[in-house]
């Protein structure tokens, strides 16, 4: 079989080793800044961040569709490590409410600057682009619009109706900003029924004057808890979702904290990902956390009473969404390398 074309994900590894680019998870043009500075494995990403591409991922009609009806995807513009296994699978998580953000969080690779009004027809095309792709469980999410008086709460619940209008048997899932901690907002995007509100704490609370500095820990808290309040109350079964990412610079033992605060506003599902930094110019890099501690974490998560954990290199928020909110089973978190991926791994380790 035809070894897929190289595709460039930029990140930072770290002071020591600046990697400019990286083809199929290997770092091809590292530069060694500090001999002194001992990387995990010099040179190279650790072998557990080793990956290929998907035979013809790129090939495959999603990115058709998309251009077809100028839509956008947090795939492409927040340099997701998945892009190109979602897309073979013909599935994508769409970015609404513009390309660019009003926030400056310092983890994050989309642009900042203000979007533009939101587009009037987006929730339509969004609809025709899932029932194109004959999806069954849409992902929806946008960039922080602070500009806007409602955040983008009224256009989300457009999307989501006009998705449920084109595709009455689809699940769909959210994944909002903080809406500056507004319940109506919250409680405008819950009125459209979706069947998973998502919204992610991202980090542990020390580090969000460095990775986060716009947004603020215990309002993403009390987003999560009313969000879940207000639907108990209506009678609905919502499932709450929240994610963090991981080599910021926390402690394992903050970490499970986070999971006990996601707990404590009753929070349903968790993911945890390794961080990239998109740049130098992003927060870098701290470390890289082996699959075994993503593994006693999902493990931590499932004993907490989460009812489906998601934890691996890399996992995202919106990762195998459907499988996991299908299997909330104690075995539910996604496997830190998919079987499907198992003998591209083991090749790659071998070079």
């Amino acid at each position: 079989m035809k070894t897929p074309e190289a595709q460039p994900f930029p990140f930072r590894i770290g002071r020591g080793y600046d990697a400019s680019l990286v083809y199929n998870g290997i770092v091809k043009n590292t530069v060694k800044k500090d001999a002194r500075h001992k990387s995990p494995s010099p040179g190279r990403l650790p072998p557990w961040l080793k990956r290929r591409l998907p035979a013809g991922a790129e090939g495959t009609g999603v990115q058709a569709i998309l251009d077809d009806l100028h839509l956008a995807t947090v795939c492409r513009g927040a340099q997701c490590p998945n892009r190109a296994e979602c897309f073979a699978c013909g599935t994508a998580t769409f970015l609404i409410l513009g390309e660019t953000c009003t926030r400056t969080c310092r983890f994050c690779a989309i642009g900042h600057r203000n979007p533009g009004p939101p587009r009037e027809d987006e929730p339509e095309a969004l609809a025709e682009a899932a029932k194109r792709m004959a999806l069954r469980y849409v992902v929806i999410t946008s960039v922080t619009r602070d500009d806007l008086p409602d955040g983008g709460a009224g256009h989300f619940a457009r999307c989501i109706r006009a998705v449920r209008e084109r595709l009455p048997d689809a699940r769909i899932e959210v994944l909002t900003p903080d809406f500056q901690g507004s319940e109506e907002a919250v409680e405008t995007v819950l009125a459209a029924r979706p069947d998973v509100f998502n919204h992610n704490v991202e980090t542990i609370p020390r580090l969000y004057p460095v990775a986060r500095p716009e947004a603020d820990y215990r309002q993403s808290l009390n987003v999560l808890r009313h969000a879940k309040q207000q639907a108990e109350a209506a009678g609905g079964n919502l499932r709450t979702k929240s994610g963090l990412m991981v080599g910021l610079g926390e402690t394992d033992e903050e970490v499970t904290g986070v999971l006990r605060d996601l707990r404590a506003v009753r929070c349903d599902m968790v993911t945890i990902g390794q961080y990239l930094a998109p740049s130098a110019a992003h927060v870098p890099v701290a470390r890289f956390v082996p699959p075994e501690r993503f593994d006693a974490w999902r493990a931590q998560a499932r004993e907490m009473g989460f009812t489906a954990a998601a934890a691996g290199p890399f996992v995202r928020s919106s990762y195998q969404a459907k499988s996991l909110f299908e299997t909330p089973s104690p075995d539910s978190g996604v496997s830190v390398t998919p079987a499907a991926n198992e003998q591209e791994q083991k090749q790659a380790d071998q070079q």
